[in-house]
């Protein structure tokens, strides 16, 4: 069987170290559409090195994402990749991100799950450095085709719906050219570049990545909700419930709770289709 449950768990975890400075961290909230207007001061929290501060979705880029990576090619895990779907991801502060670090990342598949028609992966990431954890990434990865093995099916990730209207919606728009950028982030697939590959994948132009999307809904909860101080993000988690193409608008609709955010985020062109679901931003 392509995935052996009881020995990609059993197996030693895979450390490597990582490192970024105040570059990596501008380009990747420039790929998230951060800088506009240029000269807001909001947003040269997000650019201007001087006065950098670092939005914590940018772990699920550390290191070109080497967890989701590593995690794939992971003792008893043989998988086609046209079979895996991103399902979902969370992640876990321990403190806020340094604007330049060294880190060691371990990561290691923490659960299988069996859904029947698909295999739930749990690739699990926890970076730390010399003083300390940083934080702990976790992706859930939906392989098509591998369950029916008889494993756990594994806990529910669905939230019920928040009651009554939100209070507050924003929009969001993507640049047509947004996928192009963040890419250089690390995520090379030609999926969100490449017309002909997208065609073959079955969409008619490429799609966003489904993590810029994830670090635009995040920096949307922190700029109108928690006065744009990132350090007040403690954990954060989505599932991944449909796609974005660039040039497209997102509509995020956030309600407020005691010490979190729930939020709803939707392709506004396309009748409101769903995009990011049981979406949680929890803050001090």
């Amino acid at each position: 069987m392509p995935i052996d449950a009881e020995k990609a768990v059993a197996a030693e975890p895979r450390s490597a170290e990582i490192t970024w400075d105040h570059k990596d961290i501008q380009l990747y909230h420039l790929g998230l559409g951060a800088g506009r207007p240029a000269t807001d001061p909001a947003e040269l929290r997000y650019t201007l090195e001087s006065r950098l501060h670092v939005l914590p979705s940018f772990a699920t880029v550390a290191g070109a994402g080497m967890g989701v990576v590593g995690g794939l090619s992971a003792p008893g895990i043989e998988v086609d990749l046209a079979a895996v779907l991103h399902g979902g991801q969370s992640i876990t502060l321990h403190r806020p991100i340094p604007v330049a670090g060294k880190a060691v990342t371990t990561s290691r598949v923490a659960a299988v799950y069996d859904k029947g028609k698909a295999a739930v992966l749990v690739l699990r990431s926890e970076v730390r450095a010399d003083d300390g954890p940083l934080w702990t990434s976790d992706a859930q990865i939906f392989v098509r085709g591998e369950g029916g093995f008889g494993g756990d099916r594994g806990p529910s990730t669905r939230l019920p719906a928040p009651e009554g209207d939100p209070d507050l919606e924003v929009e969001r728009p993507v640049r047509e050219d947004q996928a192009l950028l963040y890419r250089l982030s690390g995520d090379w697939n030609p999926l969100h570049a490449d017309p002909e590959f997208a065609a073959l994948a079955g969409f008619d132009r490429p799609i966003l990545h489904g993590l810029c999307t994830y670090g635009m809904t995040l920096k949307a909860v922190v700029d109108t909700q928690l006065d744009g101080d990132v350090s007040r993000v403690r954990g954060y988690s989505t599932r991944f419930a449909g796609v974005v193409f660039p040039g497209e608008t997102l509509r995020i609709r956030m309600w407020r709770g005691e010490g979190r955010v729930q939020a709803k985020v939707t392709a506004a062109e396309r009748d409101d289709a769903p995009v990011l679901a049981d979406t949680v931003v929890e803050h001090a």
